[in-house]
Order: C-alpha cells, then structure tokens, then sequence
C-alpha cells in the first residue's frame, strides 16, 4: 500500500517539475512577427541568429480565419505572408531583431517586395507590445532621419493579431528545396536590390 502511494506522489513530484520547467521557458522567450514579402526569403536571415529558437512562416494581418496560402496569394484576405520568430532576449534584443527584418525589406515601397506584388506581400511591423511598438517606431524614424533613401520609410508598424502557421511544405523551405530556393530568390532579384538599398549590411 505505501509503495502506490509513494509511486503516486513521485509521479505528481515528476509532473510539477515538468510544468514548472514549461513555464520557466515560455517567460524567458517572446515573440516576434514580421512581413518582408515571400515568408521564404524571410525565413533563413532569423533562423540562423544566435538567441532564435524558432522561425514559423504564415499569414497575418487580415480577416480571413485558418488562410490557406492559395486563399493568400488570390489577394482579398487581407493577410499577409509574415514570419513569427521565438526567441530568448537574454541572447538577442528585439532591436537586433528589427536590424535584420529593415536589411532584409525594401522599405521604400507599399503593397510589393522585389517581384511579388499585392497587399499580401507588403512589408510590416506586427508588434506584440507597447515595448514591440516604441523600438519599431524608433527605428523607422531613425532610418528616415539619416535619410539613407531618396524615397521615405513606407513599412507599416500595426498591432499584431492571430498569427496562422503556414503549411508544413512551406516550412523551412530553403532546407528543403535549396535549389528551387536560390532560382526563385536570383529571379526575383532579391539580393541585387538589398544590395543596391543597403551595401555591406544587406541581409544582415
């Protein structure tokens, strides 16, 4: 008898320490959320940042509930393709966060990036907090201090709504299909209008 007791009351012991575990991760992690037009593309420059556990392409933004991306890319949803990236900001600030995302967007143009156009490939900031909000604010109005561009800093900085996980195909993709990966980001002349944009610090 006091041996199932003892089982009993070691497997609750076990169990409380794996939810205090859980617990103790997800408060030292947050969230960010960012749309640079094909989720791709956006993908790579975050999941090989130190401090980043996860990079989760998607769509949000819009109205639509559970989008599919033919639903995205027919336009009307009002999503928009975005990346939602966990990380741990005791590795890396949300600040570092949003010098990769500038580096990695034309920030001069609405409604496209590169060759993809329509409002579902439009460069934004979804913000998760009042914190998430200054430093995007603060930074967009620095680039457009040092006047870096002839045009203005056009990126939209909105509060973040639900963030829907694209499909599992769609989900590390330039891992997965590398070749395909690098044709259609050449193609798109992705790189050579980063380059153009922001010299050295291009992608980074």
């Amino acid at each position: 008898m006091w041996k199932i007791i003892y089982r009993c009351m070691l497997v609750c012991l076990i169990l409380i320490s794996c939810l205090r575990s859980t617990d103790a991760i997800a408060a030292t992690t947050e969230r960010a959320i960012f749309a640079g037009g094909c989720f791709w593309c956006m993908e790579q420059p975050f999941d090989t940042l130190p401090g980043v556990l996860s990079v989760m392409p998607g769509y949000t933004g819009g109205t639509k509930p559970n989008p599919t991306y033919q639903d995205v890319s027919a336009g009307g949803t009002g999503h928009a393709e975005a990346v939602e990236i966990i990380f741990d900001p005791s590795k890396i600030s949300y600040q570092k966060l949003l010098q990769v995302f500038w580096h990695n967007i034309d920030p001069t143009v609405t409604d496209r990036q590169f060759c993809d156009t329509g409002h579902q490939y439009r460069a934004a900031i979804f913000h998760l907090s009042e914190q998430q909000q200054k430093q995007a604010l603060a930074s967009k109005e620095n680039i457009n201090k040092i006047k870096r561009f002839k045009e203005p800093v056009l990126t939209e900085i909105v509060p973040a709504g639900t963030f829907y996980p694209a499909e599992e195909y769609h989900r590390q993709y330039y891992k997965k299909n590398p070749f395909r990966y690098r044709f259609y980001r050449a193609n798109c002349g992705r790189d050579k209008r980063l380059k153009e944009l922001w010299g050295a610090v291009a992608g980074h």
